[in-house]
């Protein structure tokens, strides 16, 4: 009898996922009591299921029988996708199931910059009489690529809260765009209009920085900012710029450039802005649905 092919997850996932998995395949946990390392079952392993790990290059040769790495999430910025191409091995993603969530954190993270939350629970000084929040009703809010996710915020900031909403997105069409319930604009349009703008990008050398001091200055007075997509996309030394400056009234970030963000980082020290450390998808529902999902995509694989 053939032996079961072996499925390696290095770090904690739902119950329902490995339930799934196992009845395919032989499953490795990198975790817990009686934990596998890579190392033991390099030469036979065939998939992994990855949550926040990283697979290199280094390990994708180190496993000649691998032939699938399963992405608990969106972003693939922690694999080796040049060497998954060189070999053959296919990477899958779970792009819808952690929209919902992420698009609530974006409007959560909205609503406290807005209403002055970071500095209320701070509790410094006349909290009361130093706080004076603004509504979201009649407000522009801009999104900045317009992926599943950004539609997803669209539709809970037109409908619940009654605000405008623009989009660019380079990669769509105009009428793509509209027809997801936004308005089309160009990145400069959408900066001198919007309110608050959000970034909804993967990290790429192109999105890299795309939103500099030029760009936050272009915003309205007052405007606030908002990354729920990766840090890095959002230049954080321009943030705080914008912000001691005056001209930015606050930012609400779920993603940085290192994560967690230190606690004697500058942009901690800054009371309107409110910082969660990448939890926009850590939601129970989120966390089943991605950790089958992308399950289901190894079982496809495997049969």
């Amino acid at each position: 009898m053939a032996e079961s092919p072996i499925v390696w997850i290095p770090r904690p996932v739902h119950d329902d996922a490995l339930v799934l998995l196992r009845e395919h395949a032989d499953v490795r946990l990198g975790y817990g009591e009686e934990a596998t390392t890579f190392e033991e079952i390099a030469d036979r392993v065939v998939g992994i299921l990855l949550r926040t790990a990283r697979v290199d290059g280094e390990m994708m040769r180190r496993a000649p029988a691998l032939s699938i790495v399963a992405r608990h999430g969106v972003g693939l910025d922690t694999v080796d996708l040049v060497t998954a191409g060189q070999r053959g091995i296919t990477v899958t993603t779970t792009p819808t199931a952690n929209t919902r969530s992420v698009a609530e954190h974006t409007i959560a993270l909205l609503l406290a910059v807005r209403r002055g939350i970071g500095i209320a629970v701070r509790g410094e000084g006349d909290v009361r009489a130093s706080i004076q929040g603004r509504e979201l009703a009649g407000s522009t809010l801009g999104l900045i690529g317009f992926g599943r996710i950004a539609a997803s915020v669209a539709h809970i900031a037109r409908h619940g809260f009654g605000m405008r909403v623009l989009a660019f997105d380079p990669m769509r069409s105009a009428e793509d765009i509209a027809a997801d319930g936004a308005e089309p604009a160009t990145l400069a349009e959408l900066l001198a209009a919007s309110d608050a703008v959000s970034l909804h990008v993967p990290l790429t050398p192109e999105t890299r920085s795309l939103i500099g001091l030029d760009e936050l200055l272009a915003m309205p007075k007052g405007g606030v900012v908002l990354n729920t997509s990766r840090g890095g996309t959002l230049d954080e030394a321009a943030l705080l710029t914008a912000l001691r400056r005056g001209h930015l009234a606050g930012a609400g970030l779920d993603v940085t450039v290192v994560e967690p963000l230190p606690a004697d980082h500058p942009l901690r020290q800054e009371p309107t802005v409110i910082i969660t450390p990448h939890v926009g998808a850590q939601t129970a529902e989120a966390m089943r649905r991605m950790a089958t999902d992308a399950a289901n995509r190894i079982i496809e694989h495997l049969s």
